[in-house]
């Protein structure tokens, strides 16, 4: 309910904590007092003199109803009470209302502070596209118009945060996204009660099927075509403001290991390095627990020449295989992490001289073997290779339970550790889809979407995984048919 002119300005500065920056613009028009209300620093000025002020300036007959109408601003909207008009000057809109009128009118003449247009930090590519999205969802969403044009596409608005409201959009495209699995992600947003929302990635935690797995069950991504060529796989992204990256789902334990690099490269070389990939995650996780388990149970295995090698080097090392490994391991975690924190120049020299220096030291001093240094090293560069930070992270955690296990148990404790992570992974869900998919439940032809690359006229049905309500691409007949120009 609105009243007098004062209450109205009092309860609209009470709803902003009486700001320092509040402001109020009274104009005279035709014997009726209109007052323009704005945060001084969230405000675009030159477009609140020129648009605003100077064109209620010019009205003959002022209304609510027909600025609504006849402002030269593109977002405008009507507000019934105070609150809601505060809530948008909070935002940089202006609030306006007019002597003798019960409604007020709001206009978004906001100074959004974003950088420009970069490239991707996190993923970085040597094909294709190298733009990412900005913190501003208005330049994202624009941004994601430019690579789907679809007129399908669809973009839902909803605000979560009760104290520091966000915008959040969902994304999809309308008959390809699984029903089931936007009322899922729609449903799981709006029944979050909370004060805020700092970033998708904390967004992307609170959604989680699995809150105690280090397994990430969505997938971050700066990438717009990344995001494009999920949506047009039957995906849904999640985009919040003031974050550059944006949540797709659902996915696939598979989906961490994949790059939109893999499109851009012909199917045979997309195909070796995802091998690659993969076998260098696998020696990230289980290098060092082998080395582990061989030296304190299995040395029988090792052929001699290469056991002798080992003896020598491990003679002037007083620590067990275990103590030794977890040293290491400890100490490429403190190298990483130091160069992550440090500025970027310094930071690279840190990993590189640290690593180099610190390795021949310890040798040196007898805290550890020469092999144990190659070893670990090469633990260190499997990580690297998963192209999902997140992903990477929790490699390098895993590493650490399998080397106990492989210290108290040796071979029996990796498989051990393998089984459990196994069961884990095999209960686990994204959105209430298989987490392992496709390998559990198998789809034969949803591996090449996983393991392996094909020539791309086999991609003719796009992943069962997703459960695409349109899960055709393009002909399958018409793709295999080849002609010449003379035919």
């Amino acid at each position: 309910m609105w009243f007098t002119k004062k209450d109205r300005i009092d309860d609209v500065a009470r709803q902003l904590a009486h700001s320092p920056d509040f402001m109020c613009r009274r104009i005279e028009c035709k014997g009726r007092n209109v007052y323009v209300l704005f945060l001084s620093n969230l405000i675009n000025h030159a477009h609140l003199h020129q648009n605003v002020l100077s064109f209620i300036h010019e009205q003959q007959h002022i209304s609510i109803d027909q600025l609504a109408r006849c402002l030269p601003i593109g977002a405008v909207s009507i507000c019934e009470t105070e609150k809601e008009m505060a809530s948008y000057i909070r935002d940089g809109w202006a609030g306006i209302y007019i002597e003798k009128e019960k409604r007020g009118l709001v206009v978004n003449i906001a100074e959004k502070v974003e950088r420009s247009l970069e490239k991707a930090e996190t993923e970085s590519l040597v094909l294709g596209p190298k733009m990412s999205f900005t913190e501003s969802i208005d330049t994202n969403i624009r941004i994601l118009r430019q690579n789907v044009t679809d007129p399908k596409l669809v973009t839902e608005k909803i605000m979560i945060g009760v104290r520091n409201p966000l915008e959040v959009r969902v994304v999809y495209i309308e008959d390809i996204a699984d029903e089931t699995n936007v009322q899922t992600v729609k449903q799981r947003l709006e029944e979050l009660h909370i004060d805020e929302v700092i970033d998708s990635s904390v967004l992307a935690q609170m959604l989680d099927d699995h809150a105690y797995t280090i397994f990430p069950q969505y997938l971050l991504t700066e990438l717009p075509d990344r995001l494009a060529y999920s949506l047009l796989k039957g995906r849904i992204g999640i985009f919040v403001d003031r974050s550059p990256t944006v949540i797709i789902c659902p996915t696939t334990f598979f989906s961490f290991f994949e790059t939109t690099e893999d499109i851009y490269l012909r199917w045979a070389m997309s195909t070796v390095l995802r091998a690659v990939r993969m076998l260098g995650i696998f020696a990230s996780i289980f290098l060092s627990p082998l080395y582990v388990a061989v030296i304190t149970y299995h040395y029988e295995v090792i052929p001699s020449a290469l056991l002798l090698t080992i003896g020598e080097s491990r003679s002037r090392v007083p620590f067990p295989p275990v103590i030794e490994a977890l040293f290491l391991e400890f100490m490429i975690e403190l190298l990483r992490e130091a160069g992550a924190r440090l500025p970027t120049k310094v930071g690279q020299t840190m990993g590189i001289v640290g690593g180099i220096v610190l390795g021949q030291a310890a040798v040196d001093a007898g805290f550890t073997s020469n092999v144990l240094i190659i070893i670990v090293a090469l633990s260190a560069l499997g990580s690297f290779t998963a192209p999902s930070y997140e992903m990477g992270a929790t490699i390098r955690i895993l590493r650490f339970p399998i080397i106990l296990l492989a210290a108290f148990w040796g071979l029996v404790g990796i498989f051990i550790g393998v089984s459990i992570l196994l069961i884990h992974l095999l209960k686990m869900t994204s959105l209430g889809r298989p987490y392992l998919s496709p390998i559990y439940p198998f789809r034969f032809t949803d591996m090449k979407y996983a393991l392996i690359r094909l020539p791309v006229r086999f991609y003719h049905q796009r992943p069962k995984t997703n459960r695409p309500q349109n899960s055709r691409r393009f002909s399958w007949r018409e793709a295999m048919k080849r002609k010449d120009l003379d035919e």
